[in-house]
């Protein structure tokens, strides 16, 4: 399947010049087309269903005002729709974004009134022979009829931490950790889970350590999940519940790179009463292991970069999850 490379918000802007690219020229000849007619109602109708087929896959198509009153019906493929004349638009998302000197706007993606789904409206602005500003066409378009590529976005391989809840940030000295089933059998526990994800198909894992649970996800069955509690975790003949597999070869995370991971959570558990990990999380396609603490907060970090001591994880990241201590 193609992936997209940058940022979500690079995936995003692709996405969002395409569908520009595509209806830039067809809302401007719409425009010039309505300026000929403009304000009368009834003739704006017509030009707006003589255009609508050129604009693809819009669901609604309408002219507006300088003030974005609505002057126009809703024009649609199923006919004329007359709920929305004289409607004020002026507050919506789309009416509220600057139009570049253009003409042509697409704006963010919002949620429309009537079908409570994501949307997106592009912009003309329309203009009499003089250039002076007549009003706008609208063109409205479900976010899900639009014929995008969406390549799948590719999720960045670098270190991300994310700050948690300042309510639990804030009183994380006033806790300590208690010992939980699983880490009493933290070893057992640990030893169950690598023969899962080596041999046993066991693609991702996450690891709920002072609850005694974890949640796997097989490749043979990815869109499920299977909920393992301590009993299971702590018993071996768990593993004949699942058929063996050979460790997937396009697996970024090395097979012989599973238990020194699961160690560096045993380590992360029991290193501090105090700010110590809640939930650890692997991913061996991706090769990402996911990390929660006691504070709440999070972070994200290639397993390479997790089993390099020197990185910046453990030489600083660590302190930086832990709240300034407060007094009185």
């Amino acid at each position: 399947m193609p992936t997209s490379n940058g940022t979500l918000s690079d995936s995003i802007a692709r996405q969002r010049e395409e569908l520009a690219s595509m209806l830039k020229e067809p809302l401007r000849l719409t425009a010039e087309a309505c300026s000929e007619v403009w304000p009368d109602r009834k003739k704006l109708d017509d030009v707006l269903q003589g255009r609508l087929a050129s604009i693809p896959n819009c669901s609604f198509l309408y002219a507006l005002d300088t003030n974005a009153i609505q002057i126009s019906d809703n024009i649609t493929h199923h006919g004329l729709q007359e709920r929305d004349f004289g409607r004020d638009r002026s507050q919506r998302p789309y009416m509220r974004e600057v139009v570049p000197s253009t003409g042509f706007l697409l704006s963010e993606a919002y949620i429309s009134l009537h079908a409570k789904r994501p949307a997106v409206t592009a912009i003309q602005i329309v203009r009499d022979r003089n250039g002076n500003v007549l009003g706008f066409v609208g063109a409205d378009f479900d976010l899900r009829e639009l014929p995008l590529t969406r390549d799948l976005y590719e999720e960045p391989r670098h270190w991300r931490q994310i700050k948690g809840d300042p309510s639990i940030r804030g009183t994380v000295f006033f806790q300590t950790r208690q010992e939980s089933e699983l880490d009493r059998q933290l070893d057992t526990v640990l030893g169950v889970i690598e023969e899962l994800m080596v041999d046993h198909g066991v693609f991702h894992i996450m690891i709920h350590f002072s609850s005694s649970r974890a949640v796997i996800w097989l490749y043979d069955d990815p869109y499920q999940y299977r909920l393992l509690d301590i009993d299971a975790l702590v018993d071996p003949d768990t593993c004949l519940a699942y058929p063996r597999r050979e460790y997937p070869a396009d697996a970024i995370t090395p097979r012989d790179s599973i238990r020194p991971i699961l160690d560096g959570f045993k380590k992360l558990r029991t290193m501090d009463d105090t700010l110590y990990l809640r939930t650890g999380t692997l991913n061996i396609f991706n090769g990402i292991v996911g990390l929660t603490f006691s504070c709440d907060g999070s972070h994200y970090i290639p397993w390479d970069e997790f089993l390099d001591r020197e990185h910046a994880f453990w030489v600083s990241g660590l302190k930086e999850d832990e709240p300034a201590e407060t007094t009185g």
